[in-house]
């Protein structure tokens, strides 16, 4: 399966379309699945109680959500596993909870990283601290 995001093209004066959720991209299953399975020198991996499944950080990944029987919670990597407490239920819940922000408000109930509209595009992003380039000035907030 190829990654699902799309590479923004510059001189098109395109967005890439793959940060449509709060918290990045959607890992495709190789990334998703390899700290689960056991590597030479590594032991067992992370086991299965926890699949990365959303990523800022496309190059890496080292950082994102993830999913747990526990619900959904942030993790982080590359020295070893760190994994907060989960902030929602389920990825059922999560993805309500995104709904809700974009429908309702506020902008900030799922974090720094506020829904916006650029180009014609879901784009979310931190104002205090931008993460987007070229796009920045034509990227308006949904609330």
């Amino acid at each position: 399966m190829e990654h699902p995001y799309i590479e923004a093209n510059e001189e098109e004066g395109e967005v890439g379309s793959g940060r449509f959720l709060p918290g990045g991209i959607l890992l495709g299953p190789a990334d998703a699945l390899w700290p689960r399975l056991p590597v030479i020198g590594r032991g067992d991996g992370w086991g299965a109680a926890v699949v990365p499944w959303l990523t800022g950080d496309e190059a890496g990944p080292e950082s994102g959500h993830y999913v747990g029987p526990d619900g959904v919670g942030t993790w982080s990597w590359p020295d070893d596993l760190a994994c907060d407490r989960p902030r929602h239920p389920s990825i059922t819940a999560h993805l309500e909870a995104v709904h809700r922000t974009l429908a309702e408000g506020p902008a900030d109930a799922m974090g720094p990283d506020v829904p916006g509209l650029v180009w014609g595009c879901l784009v979310w992003d931190d104002p205090g601290a931008p993460s987007l380039d070229d796009a920045l000035e034509d990227w308006r907030p949904v609330h």
